[in-house]
């Protein structure tokens, strides 16, 4: 073994595994044996065996890895062709090789997160097959448990039945995405962004604003969404301007407070030396404190994209046209339509990921110059 790799997952995937070759997988009727399959699950299970010896490392750290990585991925495959057989009904057996897969693919995880690629394009990958893999077998473990322990689909529907309504929904989803996202959250967010980024810039300039507006910025950020948006509905209507100005609210402090902090962080022998050069303030703000606040400035960015979704879609609570995120939650939650709720939340957790993602993408372009994004 090499100290610090888990291998005692690989002891406990085991021990799953034998169980899983010995004890039922139905837990009602007549005891069916994973055995009893054939050739192929005979096969795949001595494979999964094979993958358990491996994760002891007893062989070089790639090699046994990318036993794993076959492994686990086809006895993931086999376990979900047992579903059927065993939907609300599954025994011991059955959890046996889910409980056993799992361990293997937690091992295989924690050995590709320490993996030291001399490559830099290998290493770029390797950080997005990481959070893929994983993510990848907690929407198994979701999955299997939903449907192996019969969960109710009011309470918790399977990924299966959520991807199902979301490819029978594109029309419906699309529509709202459009409402919530492409017209409420981008507005509210650029104006938000734009406005407390500019506010900050003259508060910096005016010691008289500096004191007077962040109180003034606090409290406003401290005002509920549910208390404000019927409020922004009176004001601006029913339609995505009232869901745009929760946005800017929400939006408006953080890059506020953010750049406020940056536009300070250049140190006082910086300022000495743009002195020195008899630079003006204009001169020292856009090449020393801008640049040195811009670290600053793109943390209230990523900040404010997930902010402004959040936002926008609490709003749509609170009146709203038959169409956006927030309205479609609240009514077919209504309907114990569980399962397009879900869709929503799927579609809406990828655009708040993609949406930070861009931020994180455009701050390495921009501050490649910042120590915090040296390789």
């Amino acid at each position: 073994m090499i100290p610090g790799r888990e291998s005692w997952l690989a002891g406990l995937a085991l021990a799953a595994l034998v169980a899983a070759t010995t004890l039922p997988i139905n837990a009602v009727g007549a005891p069916i044996y994973i055995l009893g399959f054939g050739i192929n699950a005979i096969l795949i299970l001595l494979i999964l065996f094979l993958a358990s010896l491996a994760a002891f490392r007893p062989m070089a750290l790639e090699v046994a890895d990318l036993v794993l990585l076959v492994a686990v991925h086809v006895g993931g495959w086999y376990a979900l062709t047992l579903l059927p057989l065993v939907e609300k009904n599954a025994g011991p057996g059955f959890w046996g090789l889910v409980i056993g897969l799992w361990l293997l693919a937690w091992r295989l995880v924690a050995g590709l997160s320490v993996f030291k690629a001399g490559n830099r394009i290998i290493a770029a990958i390797m950080k997005v097959v990481v959070p893929l893999i994983f993510g990848i077998w907690l929407l198994f473990l979701w999955e299997v448990i939903v449907r192996g322990a019969g969960v109710p689909s009011v309470l918790l529907p399977a990924p299966s039945a959520v991807w199902t309504r979301i490819t029978g929904s594109t029309d419906i989803l699309w529509a709202d995405f459009n409402q919530t996202f492409l017209k409420a959250v981008l507005a509210g967010y650029a104006i938000g962004c734009g406005s407390g980024f500019l506010v900050a810039v003259l508060a910096d300039r005016s010691p008289f604003l500096k004191r007077g507006l962040l109180p003034v910025g606090n409290l406003v950020s401290a005002l509920p969404i549910i208390g404000m948006a019927p409020i922004m509905v009176m004001w601006f209507g029913f339609d995505w301007p009232s869901k745009a100005a929760i946005v800017v609210i929400m939006t408006f402090f953080p890059m506020l407070v953010n750049t406020v902090a940056g536009l300070s962080a250049a140190d006082a022998m910086e300022r000495d030396l743009m002195h020195t050069y008899a630079a003006d303030y204009w001169q020292t703000l856009f090449k020393l404190r801008l640049p040195a606040a811009l670290p600053f400035v793109f943390n209230a960015l990523k900040i404010n994209s997930t902010l402004a979704l959040i936002g926008a879609i609490v709003a749509e609570f609170f009146g709203t046209p038959i169409v956006g995120m927030g309205f479609r939650i609240s009514t077919e939650v209504g309907r114990l339509a569980v399962d397009m709720v879900w869709a929503e939340i799927a579609v809406a957790a990828l655009a708040g990921s993609v949406f930070y993602g861009v931020m994180a993408l455009i701050e390495r372009a921009v501050t490649f110059w910042h120590p915090s994004l040296r390789t």
